[in-house]
């Protein structure tokens, strides 16, 4: 069977749909077998093609372009700063889209302020995730933008500046030389598991961080004052009180299937196959990156690792669904 994957909040209004068009075709014309996938691609690509923006086509980009404070959330100061303070501390930042460069304009600038690109010292826009981490140099080769428009294809990347397309394999050379160093370690977040964290660790062996906004409503309580770190190591979301645990009684938690025992055998929870890619592709796990904006840069997280329990990479803490409860259980 065929099936296409929807794994990030940018995508997801795709799902509800081809859920709607599903209905309709079952409440209109009683069908067993569908054939509208098509129309789907063809609607995504009238409403997202890389003209679209410029051109005012579809529904999409004209509404963002005329209401962005609707749709659109101001970049808290907190992150702002801890840019500031990456780049103070030398460390080389790098912004990676698969938006084109128009449309990501607009959304720094909203999001951001008019001066986003201080904060990056490389922006790479189109970059067509994920195969910017699969593809080699002459297969997605980096791109000159002259007014949103690409230009020639670029041999090699010798310098920082704003890019289109490319691939992670020249950026990589460019970051060696950047950095003086013949092996430069890159940390990447992302909040996509197809097109960020999976490629970005699977082809480049980058350190990933997924940021995941299911953990702003799968947390557990954090420990006392007493039992935990002094206040200047903490992040904000640390100190807050336990948040209500909201899971869909429809499809359950997204970490973890509940699995009844048999007659007085233990309950079993069962890690979903979202939770196992979590731990195996992810260095750590967030809720966003405003969790993290007020911790000291240097510190030290507790990372996924095979030889660490499945819940040791989220923070600020594990999600609750998958710690014990007083019910007796097993985690797999």
């Amino acid at each position: 069977a065929k099936y296409y994957l929807y794994d990030n909040y940018f995508d997801l209004p795709g799902a509800l749909l081809c859920a709607r068009v599903v209905d309709s075709l079952d409440q209109h014309d009683g069908q067993k077998k569908y054939d509208f996938w098509k129309d789907m691609v063809a609607a995504v690509q009238h409403n997202y093609k890389i003209s679209a923006f410029k051109e005012d086509c579809g529904t999409y980009f004209p509404e963002v372009k005329n209401h962005p404070d609707k749709y659109l959330q101001r970049c808290p100061e907190s992150v702002k700063k801890w840019l500031k303070q990456l780049k103070s501390a030398g460390k080389i930042l790098l912004l990676i889209t698969s938006s084109h460069s128009d449309y990501c304009r607009l959304l720094c600038e909203h999001i951001i302020g008019n001066n986003f690109e201080e904060y990056f010292d490389i922006v790479i826009t189109n970059a067509l995730k994920p195969g910017f981490f699969s593809h080699t140099p002459n297969q997605r080769p980096f791109r000159t933008l002259e007014n949103d428009e690409e230009q020639e294809a670029l041999l090699s990347l010798d310098k920082p500046g704003w890019y289109s397309q490319g691939n992670a394999i020249q950026l990589y050379e460019l970051l060696k030389k950047m950095t003086g160093k013949l092996d430069p370690k890159v940390v990447y977040f992302g909040d996509s598991m197809h097109s960020d964290i999976f490629p970005a660790r699977h082809y480049s062996n980058w350190e990933t961080v997924f940021i995941l906004e299911e953990l702003l409503g799968d947390k557990v309580a954090v420990p006392e004052e007493g039992e935990s770190e002094p206040l200047e190591k903490k992040g904000k979301y640390e100190v807050r009180l336990k948040a209500l645990y909201c899971v869909s009684k429809q499809w359950g938690s997204f970490f973890v299937d509940r699995l009844p025992g048999l007659e007085n055998a233990e309950e079993t929870l069962v890690r979903t196959w979202s939770c196992k890619c979590i731990s195996t592709y992810s260095t750590i796990a967030i809720p966003s990156l405003e969790a993290i904006a007020d911790l000291p840069l240097d510190y030290r997280f507790t990372r996924f690792s095979s030889n660490r329990s499945a819940t040791a990479g989220y923070y600020p803490s594990p999600p609750r669904a998958m710690l014990p409860n007083e019910e007796s259980v097993t985690m797999k």
